[in-house]
C-alpha cells in the first residue's frame, strides 16, 4: 500500500453521497413522471494502491457506480473526490487532462473493441488522443504494452476477430494502461470468459497493480474472485452499500443479513463443511429501483427485519 510520510494510507478516491438517478418520461410532451434510483447516496473511499471490491447481484447499481466515478455518467447529484478535485464539478477541458489518471476495462471483450480497427489503433487510440509522443513513438509505446499484457508485439496489425476472448480482454487491460493511468475501473473484467482464462485475466490484473502501482475498483458478481483480488470489499444492494470492511472481516464475520445470504450461496470444495453449512433462502424479488423500500433497502427479503 502506498502511504505519506505519517504512515497512514493516502486516500486518493472519495465518493460522497453520489446519486445516479436515470428519468422516466411519459406522454408526448415527455412529462418526467419518475426515476430509477440506480445508484442512491454512496459513500466510500479508496487508498492508493488497494483495490477496492464491489459486489452485488445484477442489476443493484455496481456497473452504473463505476461509470459515474470516470464521470461517463453525469451524477445526479454527489461529488467525486479525486487527488482532492470533485470531477463532478470541473470544466470539460481539466476533466479532459484528468482522464489520463483514470481508465475502464469493460465486461465484454466482444463488444469493446471496435472490429474495423487493428490492435494497434485501438491500443494507440488513448495516446493519440492525449496528443503523447509522435508516430513512431506511439507505435513503439504499443508494442511495449502488448508485451507487458502478455500478447505478441508482432499482432499490432491484427484484428479483433482473430482472437480469443482472454486475447481480447489482454487487449482492452493494454488499452487501459496506455496512458499510465493511476486508478482503473475494472468493470467486471471476467464474467465473460471461461473459467481457465479468468484467472489468468485476474493474475495478469495482480501483476500490473504490483508493476505500476496501481488502485482498482473491482466490480464483480462472483464472491470467490473479489476474495482473491480485494483488500476490501463493498457489498451492494439495490443502489445503496449494505457493508464497507476488509475482506478478512468480510468473510469471517459477515454483519449484515444480505451479505450473509449472498456467502451462504458460495460453493465451499470440502464436501464435510458444504454438507455443515446452512444455506439462507432469500424470500420474494428484488424491488423496483423507481420505488424502492422504506427504511432499509434490504427490508421487504430480510429474515431478521423489525417494524421499525
Amino acid at each position: 500500500m502506498s502511504g505519506n510520510g505519517s504512515g497512514e494510507r493516502q486516500v486518493l478516491l472519495e465518493v460522497k453521497d453520489l446519486r445516479m438517478w436515470f428519468p422516466i418520461l411519459r406522454g408526448v410532451l415527455q412529462r418526467h413522471v419518475a426515476d430509477v434510483k440506480a445508484v442512491d447516496g454512496l459513500n466510500f473511499h479508496i487508498y492508493k494502491g488497494e483495490t477496492l471490491g464491489l459486489v452485488g447481484e445484477s442489476g443493484c447499481g455496481k456497473s452504473t457506480t463505476g461509470r459515474a466515478i470516470l464521470q461517463l455518467y453525469q451524477p445526479t447529484t454527489g461529488e467525486v473526490l479525486f487527488q482532492g478535485q470533485d470531477l463532478v464539478k470541473i470544466k470539460r477541458g481539466q476533466l479532459r487532462r484528468m482522464r489520463r489518471q483514470m481508465q475502464m476495462i469493460f465486461q465484454d471483450p466482444y463488444a469493446s473493441l471496435n472490429p474495423r480497427m487493428t490492435v494497434g489503433n485501438i491500443v494507440g487510440e488513448p495516446l493519440e488522443v492525449h496528443n503523447i509522443g509522435t508516430k513512431p513513438e506511439r507505435m513503439e509505446r504499443v508494442r511495449e504494452l502488448l508485451a507487458v499484457v502478455g500478447l505478441n508485439p508482432y499482432f499490432i496489425n491484427r484484428y479483433p476477430h482473430e482472437f480469443s476472448g482472454g486475447q481480447r480482454q489482454r487487449i482492452g487491460v493494454a488499452r487501459a494502461l496506455a496512458v499510465n493511468p493511476q486508478f482503473i475501473v475494472c468493470d467486471e473484467p471476467i464474467s465473460a470468459l471461461d473459467v481457465s482464462i479468468q484467472a489468468q485475466i485476474i493474475n495478469l490484473l495482480e501483476d500490473l497493480q504490483e508493476q505500476f502501482g496501481l488502485t482498482y475498483l473491482f466490480i464483480a458478481h462472483d464472491l470467490s474472485v473479489v476474495r482473491h483480488i480485494s483488500d476490501r470489499i463493498a457489498v451492494m444492494y439495490l443502489g445503496k452499500i449494505m457493508e464497507l470492511t476488509t475482506r478478512d472481516a468480510l468473510y469471517d464475520n459477515p454483519m449484515h443479513p444480505y451479505t450473509q445470504a449472498l456467502l451462504s450461496a458460495v460453493p465451499i470444495p470440502d464436501p464435510v463443511v458444504e454438507e455443515k453449512r446452512q444455506r439462507i433462502i432469500l424470500e420474494g424479488d428484488v424491488p423496483t429501483p423507481v420505488n424502492p423500500p422504506k427504511g432499509c433497502n434490504f427490508s421487504t427479503r430480510c429474515p431478521k427485519v423489525l417494524d421499525i
